[in-house]
């Protein structure tokens, strides 16, 4: 909100696909439910449809993409054909038990999809556990993680784009050293 810029969560798009039953949604969802990743073709898919949108035009935040490095080659593609190299690749470094804890305790709004821990404050809704925030799938989604993308770590860094950040702190800290890293 503060830049004016998408933030564009590939975890967003695909729980409301899965809402709205489209067939993505559908295809997604078992994948999603067992903590695996969405095959690259799906997710590329998604995201080269949501870049092509007007308000990627000033610059956008991708969250939670690229996963794999087939998707970080197909995003550099897609960013070529629109004269939009990424600027940076920024990697919110946390140790995997803080991980554990902070998912497996968050809660989400049935109405709005705020994330908090009591009543929504946005707009008073229930707050609910999401299906995929459980401890097993959670620690099955680190497992995946540390096989099909930390390798992107290592590409991004080989690109010159990686920015690393510890993310073991405050929010407000961590938010405040993002700023500054990328001279926001």
């Amino acid at each position: 909100k503060e830049l004016d810029i998408p933030t564009i969560s590939t975890g967003n798009i695909l729980r409301a696909a899965i809402k709205n039953g489209t067939p993505t949604g559908m295809k997604a969802k078992s994948f999603m439910d067992a903590g695996d990743l969405v095959p690259d073709d799906v997710i590329i898919g998604l995201v080269t449809e949501r870049l092509g949108e007007p308000d990627t035009e000033k610059g956008f935040i991708l969250d939670g993409f690229p996963r794999t490095s087939a998707q970080a080659v197909a995003l550099d593609a897609e960013l070529s054909k629109l004269g939009r190299p990424l600027s940076a690749a920024l990697l919110i470094d946390v140790d995997s038990e803080v991980i554990v804890k902070r998912l497996t305790s968050r809660r989400m709004c049935k109405d709005c999809g705020y994330e908090a821990d009591a009543q929504c404050p946005k707009c008073g809704g229930e707050m609910y556990q999401r299906d995929d925030d459980n401890e097993a799938t959670v620690r099955n989604r680190l497992d995946v993680y540390e096989k099909s993308t930390s390798p992107l770590i290592d590409y991004y860094r080989g690109c010159d784009l990686l920015v690393s950040i510890d993310g073991d702190r405050d929010p407000n800290v961590v938010y405040a050293d993002v700023k500054k890293a990328l001279e926001l």
